[in-house]
């Protein structure tokens, strides 16, 4: 089964893949790895005061939508993913919240029921004092291509 039909399985629609918001680019592809640059959630608000885990964790897969449209724009096809390396997850929370693997875990699972055991990776879930645009969440990925 390709990852089209899978999605189309699952009623995943992926969004356009987001133009860069500043001096960079959206993607990188250095050797068979696929360098996916931080995708912010249109959530804003701080977690753990404005925003709640579940709230936030549904824009961490929305960050993970953004993340496959931008490997689909690079590679032309998402069955060129041969796994996903790693997701490192920053949320925008206040100093007292410590539940960030809770909201990345909406990114991470969105990769394992798309690509299944290829989907698990490595990971990084940290708080940030800020995000960028106020944003609740942002992630960026590795994707190890064929």
């Amino acid at each position: 089964m390709t990852i089209e039909t899978k999605l189309a399985e699952l009623g995943i629609t992926l969004p356009d893949a987001p133009a860069p918001a500043a001096n960079y680019v959206p993607y990188v592809i250095s050797g068979n790895l696929l360098f996916v640059s931080g995708q912010i959630s249109a959530l804003k608000g701080r977690v753990g005061d404005q925003v709640g885990t579940a709230e936030a964790a549904e824009a961490a897969r929305g960050c993970g939508l953004s993340l496959l449209a931008q490997a689909k724009a690079a590679l032309g096809a998402l069955d060129r993913v041969k796994r996903v390396v790693k997701l490192g997850g920053f949320v925008n929370s206040t100093a007292d919240f410590t539940d960030q693997p809770e909201v990345i875990n909406g990114c991470s699972d969105l990769m394992v029921e798309v690509f299944g055991d290829k989907g698990r990776h490595a990971r990084a879930a940290v708080s940030a004092p800020a995000l960028p645009r106020g944003v609740a969440v942002e992630i960026e990925a590795v994707f190890e291509i064929e």
